[in-house]
């Protein structure tokens, strides 16, 4: 018997932060928008923890104890005092080390799928209590659709959305790593006065009204500076973008992977294909939103 759960991957339309906490997080008002594109992770009953991974870039995806997947099945195990015994097996199309939570929707299909294998039983409000114990973004892997992240991002509030939004994600060579980002900003804010994170009520109006042009006036990522700094390259792909049509362009979380807003399915895949022809990203993807949350297949 083995159980495969589905999980997006996500875009933040709209990332405040704010200064650095006296913990080394950052207060946020993040607002996730879960995309169609998605990892699967099957769970197996095994002798011992065991994590394999196939897909583009899965020789990126660590396969030890410090993968999120792993983590939440030793979370999970330990609540209930059982042993991880599983094999989880990692089917990627999240880019990697992309900004868009690949790590964390895998933690988050990962504890769904123990859950399920091993007939815990827990509660949703277990499963996001262990969730925000894995990571900042591994609750809203679990949810999905659109919600807004507060705290260090893990406090979630759904949010409505009144229709469908096109995307085209640019997938650069190499990762960002998300601390070496923060620090960035930390540096690049240093001696100024970082204001309160807020969510824009532009912003959740166009989400609410499905409204794409309102969205791209809307769209935000105050880790977008930071990010150019230590690949000034991606100014190039946003460019591509724009150029291309898009009616917004963003780095996606912290980066490198690049998010453009499209006026409808055709647009999206004119842009996707210009990005390629410019020769600025390593692909391109197109893909919707909203999308469901980490689900049973």
């Amino acid at each position: 018997m083995s159980v495969t759960v589905r999980v997006p991957a996500k875009v933040n339309v709209q990332l405040a932060v704010g200064a650095a906490r006296p913990d080394g997080f950052h207060d946020l008002a993040n607002v996730f928008l879960a995309v169609s594109l998605h990892d699967e992770v099957t769970a197996t009953p095994a002798d011992e923890l065991r994590i394999t991974c196939s897909g583009p870039d899965a020789a990126q995806v660590p396969l030890d104890r410090t993968n999120l997947a792993a983590r939440a099945a030793e979370l999970l195990a330990a609540r209930y005092g059982l042993e991880p015994r599983v094999h989880l097996h990692i089917a990627k199309d999240i880019p990697v080390a992309g900004g868009m939570a690949g790590g964390s929707a895998d933690g988050a299909a990962a504890l769904l799928a123990c859950d399920a294998l091993w007939g815990t039983g827990a509660s949703r409000a277990e499963l996001l209590e262990i969730c925000a114990e894995l990571g900042s973004d591994v609750p809203f892997s679990l949810v999905g659709g659109a919600a807004l992240g507060t705290g260090r991002g893990e406090v979630l509030t759904p949010l409505p959305t009144g229709g469908t939004f096109h995307w085209v994600f640019a997938m650069a060579d190499g990762g960002l790593s998300t601390p070496a980002v923060f620090r960035e900003f930390d540096r690049l804010a240093a001696g100024t006065d970082v204001p309160v994170p807020e969510a824009s009520e532009a912003l959740l109006a166009a989400l609410a009204a499905g409204d794409g042009a309102a969205l791209a006036g809307a769209l935000v990522n105050d880790l977008q500076p930071a990010a150019l700094s230590l690949r000034p390259q991606l100014a190039a792909t946003l460019d591509a973008g724009l150029g291309a049509g898009a009616l917004a362009a963003l780095v996606s979380g912290s980066g490198p992977t690049t998010a453009f807003l499209a006026a409808d399915p055709e647009s999206a895949e004119k842009i996707a294909a210009s990005l390629l022809a410019s020769g600025t990203c390593r692909t391109a993807r197109t893909a919707t939103s909203p999308a469901p949350g980490a689900t049973v297949l």
